[in-house]
């Protein structure tokens, strides 16, 4: 049942991208937050507690205690509410409140009544998240409680915010490393051919003719001439990396292939299309699949694509992704295609997310629109330097297609 005139914060865009800029593998958190979720619970005597972040379409529930869930619609949740305020919400009785009392989790299990929420809020002020906790019975929490409920929800924004800046140095690191090792392979040619040709010098002693030493010489010169344009090349680039805080870099030190994509985007989403009965099904290029590359925002920009195109797709319908990473000598090219039989976008529409200023629509099975996850698509694809394509026929469906160039490792 979907919610009527359901809350959005006046900052939503910035909230978004404060939300990107972490750059969350929602599927990958449980055991970083199972403790303070545990220690939420615990504090305050409820049987339940959940650290939830929302984007544009979904509630991520990325650690829990009391209760296993991974996600569900934005539009269906408590936490809504809670990010649009500025220190708490709390709902004393569930089941007597109009905007919850036939919610899933109130009318079934868990039949939860009593809940409390604290923004997750960055150091910017811009709410990405709650810390919630919920009960079976009423509660009343004493103000000692809601102190260190505070500060268990700084904790984790604080690790949200720890965790982005270890990746980043696992990145910085990798690529260092890479660096390196085209810097010994590319100098190895040149110097190789000076210890060559001063080898056939020296053997040939006084049998060298002036003209042959002086071709030598001259192939010696150009060999020094490449080492010295490969240091110069290598200073510039470092400064452009350092000047250039757009500069694409990879999020994970550990790797990420398009076997890996795949596989956090069937977990991430499979539920979603089960849920709606759609066909959900990712596909990648299998001479590259294993190739390593970044993942720099990769999942919230097709994550984003995925979600809105099952909220236009009814019963019965497909969402079909396919991962290509094209090798090319400029620079490897990541392409993805995202493929709905949905009710499709008018050009106009279209015209306006490539505009950058899409507009809300409720989905196929009423499911509230909120009008950004498009819009932040776009914003982040340009930011990576990237190009996204939208061709759509109403009533057949729609095709997004999206080319970011990639660092490979």
């Amino acid at each position: 049942m979907s919610t009527p005139n359901a809350p959005v914060p006046v900052n939503e865009m910035e909230r978004l991208l404060a939300l990107s800029e972490l750059d969350i593998d929602y599927s990958d958190h449980q055991v970083t937050f199972q403790d303070l979720a545990k220690l939420a619970a615990k504090v305050t005597g409820t049987r339940i507690s959940l650290v939830n972040l929302l984007d544009s379409l979904t509630q991520w529930t990325i650690s829990n205690y009391g209760l296993d869930i991974e996600q569900m619609l934005r539009e269906d949740s408590v936490c809504q509410y809670t990010i649009m305020e500025s220190d708490h919400f709390e709902v004393g009785d569930l089941t007597e409140d109009a905007r919850f009392k036939d919610k899933f989790y109130v009318t079934g299990e868990p039949k939860v009544k009593y809940y409390y929420g604290l923004p997750l809020r960055t150091s910017e002020g811009l709410q990405i998240g709650a810390l919630c906790v919920l009960d079976q019975e009423r509660k009343t929490l004493e103000p000692e409680k809601i102190e260190l409920l505070k500060i268990i929800a700084d904790e984790i924004v604080a690790r949200l915010k720890t965790h982005k800046v270890l990746e980043n140095l696992k990145s910085r690191l990798l690529e260092a490393g890479q660096a390196q090792k085209k810097v010994a392979h590319d100098i190895r040619g040149p110097l190789g051919g000076i210890v060559g040709l001063a080898q056939i010098i020296r053997d040939q002693g006084e049998q060298n003719r002036m003209d042959e030493v002086l071709e030598f010489i001259n192939l010696i010169h150009k060999s020094g001439n490449s080492i010295l344009d490969l240091a110069e090349e290598i200073l510039d680039s470092h400064r452009e990396k350092s000047t250039d805080v757009n500069a694409p870099r990879a999020a994970n030190g550990q790797g990420f292939t398009l076997m890996i994509f795949k596989d956090k985007l069937e977990k991430l989403y499979g539920p979603q299309g089960k849920h709606k009965n759609i066909r959900f099904q990712v596909q990648t290029s299998p001479l590259t699949e294993n190739i390593h590359f970044s993942k720099n925002k990769l999942l919230q920009i097709t994550g984003n694509l995925i979600s809105n195109s099952m909220k236009f797709t009814p019963a019965g319908g497909e969402v079909m992704v396919d991962l290509h990473l094209l090798i090319d000598q400029a620079r490897p090219v990541l392409q993805i295609s995202v493929r709905d039989t949905g009710v499709g976008i008018s050009e106009e529409n279209i015209q306006s997310i490539l505009s950058g200023n899409a507009s809300s629509t409720d989905g196929t099975s009423g499911e509230q629109g909120f009008g950004f996850g498009l819009a932040l698509v776009k914003r982040l694809v340009d930011s990576l330097g990237g190009r996204i394509s939208i061709t759509s026929e109403p009533g057949i469906g729609t095709n997004f297609e999206i080319s970011l160039p990639q660092n490979i490792y």
